[in-house]
């Protein structure tokens, strides 16, 4: 008994644990993160859920996302003893950066552990490869992408091309797929503010971007796509590595 205890402890040291606080409708992001980071691997992930049911600009809407119900889905995970957190939504898009650094910090002073969120390693991204013009790709309405196209500008990167679904209801998000997500890809690439485009952001946790979906916009449009999914988990080993002085993992969208 002794000796199987003494194996586990160490095979659980050798994990990287990361929590993920979900919004409570999304039915992609632990799918996409479950691909990412497969049973047996180096990367384990665990999550937690918060109440997230409409994307819009109404007061009840952005209460959403209030750091109260998130501090303590953190500390749920902090329980785990993971090494790092992230909010996996977009919501920083729509309520500002400052929203997200301030929830980055508030989440990792609950959990005891680094934080990240998608936009914050999707702006970090842009940053070190330089991108600095994006096509947009989202499943909201105009009004909320309006808000988005201004935080990313405050960041420094262009949103030269959008191309958005229109929808509102968090839930119906995940039913956009490859075709539709390619044929946005490629409007945006062949209009107004197309040319001179260095990636596409599918800016939405709740929508399938990744993998093969995003190798398949790459071969039609020819630009890199950076996926949201991909990004929660990449900004959580980033903080962890930032933390500790490790290389960060290389394993995220491989598989």
């Amino acid at each position: 008994m002794h000796a199987e205890h003494s194996a586990v402890t160490r095979v659980a040291a050798e994990i990287t644990r990361v929590g993920v606080i979900v919004p409570s409708s999304n039915t992609v992001l632990e799918q996409e993160l479950a691909r990412l980071a497969p049973p047996g691997g180096p990367v384990a992930v665990h999550v937690t859920r918060v109440r997230v049911t409409e994307i819009s600009l109404a007061a009840n809407a952005l209460a959403q996302f209030d750091t109260g119900p998130m501090t303590a889905a953190a500390r749920l995970l902090g329980d785990a003893r993971v090494s790092a957190v992230a909010w996996g939504g977009t919501s920083a898009g729509w309520l500002g950066l400052a929203h997200d650094r301030a929830l980055a910090a508030a989440l990792a002073d609950a959990a005891g552990v680094p934080a990240s969120t998608p936009t914050i390693a999707l702006l970090d991204e842009c940053r070190e490869r330089g991108i600095e013009r994006i096509g947009l790709l989202t499943p909201y309405t105009a009004d909320v992408v309006e808000r988005i196209t201004a935080t990313f500008a405050r960041e420094g990167v262009s949103v030269a091309a959008e191309r958005h679904l229109g929808r509102h209801v968090n839930h119906s998000f995940a039913a956009a797929g490859p075709d539709e997500l390619t044929a946005m890809a490629l409007e945006c690439a062949a209009g107004p503010g197309g040319d001179g485009l260095q990636a596409f952001a599918v800016f939405c946790t709740n929508v399938r971007g990744g993998g093969p979906v995003a190798a398949r916009i790459t071969a039609a449009a020819g630009l890199p796509v950076l996926d949201s999914c991909e990004l929660t988990l990449a900004g959580a080993l980033g903080a962890v590595a930032a933390a500790t002085g490790a290389r960060p993992s290389n394993t995220i969208g491989e598989s």
